[in-house]
């Protein structure tokens, strides 16, 4: 895959005192972001993306959808969400807490509106943070689907990145107390009134948000899945997403084309993650004016 790597980022890791770090609950949550300013200065504000990795990703590795958005004029903040990034490692709230990702844009949005104003936002995420950018969006978990799958009530598959995830949760949470509190803000509403697009590639947790949720979406949501995913499939995850958001729009990148596509060494279309990095480009300019 020949995606040349965008411009050297800004690293910067700021801390949520609302929140707690999953390795030591006395510290605040950290929330580390990649920023990249436009490399042509404009009179007026730039408009800014706020990009969400996969499932045990990072943001330093979207490249392939950072690199087009960068070069075509845009502020980029790309995320590294906390327990769920190979940055510094896993912790199963980061995989199976999805509700935390939504908060740490939100929070990485405040941040930077205090040091200058910001232009217009858009969000863009794949696979969980598909989900993620959705949530920004208004995209709401159905916290009844969510207990039942973190109970095992609903089969949980395998997760590649961290085999034995639930096993180590209900360990950390080892009460029916404990869980039960672990899962009050299952169902909150994370809606980031500053978004005002989204953009979101083989989405992820299509079968555990609300259908209410879905329809009650009012900014465009752009979306791109793989013909071939077996990781986050049309049917079950990205389905809802289209049909059920009235202001959805999009097509499949290509029959063949797989999840890890997108980051695998060998991918099976080198010039899906292209594709789709262009596509966002053209999306956000149609939106974001």
């Amino acid at each position: 895959m020949t995606i040349s790597a965008p411009a050297q980022p800004m690293v910067r890791v700021l801390y949520d005192e609302s929140r707690s770090d999953l390795r030591d609950p006395a510290r605040p949550r950290p929330v580390r972001f990649y920023q990249w300013e436009p490399s042509r200065p404009s009179a007026e504000r730039a408009p800014l993306v706020v990009v969400s990795h996969g499932t045990g990703g990072s943001g330093s590795a979207m490249d392939w959808l950072v690199r087009p958005l960068h070069e075509a004029g845009f502020r980029v903040l790309a995320l590294d969400h906390h327990g769920n990034n190979f940055v510094d490692g896993y912790e199963p709230e980061g995989f199976l807490h999805p509700w935390e990702r939504p908060r740490d844009v939100s929070f990485a949005l405040d941040a930077l509106a205090r040091e200058r104003p910001l232009g217009p936002v858009g969000a863009a995420g794949f696979s969980f943070g598909g989900y993620t950018a959705a949530a920004l969006a208004g995209v709401r978990l159905d916290p009844g689907i969510l207990r039942a799958v973190l109970t095992g009530a609903v089969p949980l598959p395998e997760i590649p990145e961290f085999p034995g995830v639930l096993e180590a949760l209900r360990a950390k949470y080892p009460t029916d107390d404990a869980a039960r509190r672990s899962l009050d803000a299952a169902g909150a509403e994370l809606t980031d009134p500053r978004v005002r697009a989204v953009f979101l590639v083989a989405p992820g947790l299509g079968g555990l948000v609300t259908p209410e949720s879905l329809a009650a979406v009012r900014v465009p949501v752009g979306i791109r899945w793989a013909g071939a995913d077996t990781i986050n499939p049309f049917e079950v995850d990205t389905r809802p997403y289209l049909e059920q958001i009235p202001t959805a729009t999009g097509h499949c990148v290509g029959p063949d084309v797989r999840h890890d596509d997108y980051f695998a060494p060998e991918p099976a279309d080198p010039a899906a993650p292209l594709r789709t990095g262009e596509e966002a480009v053209a999306f956000f300019r149609e939106h974001l004016r």
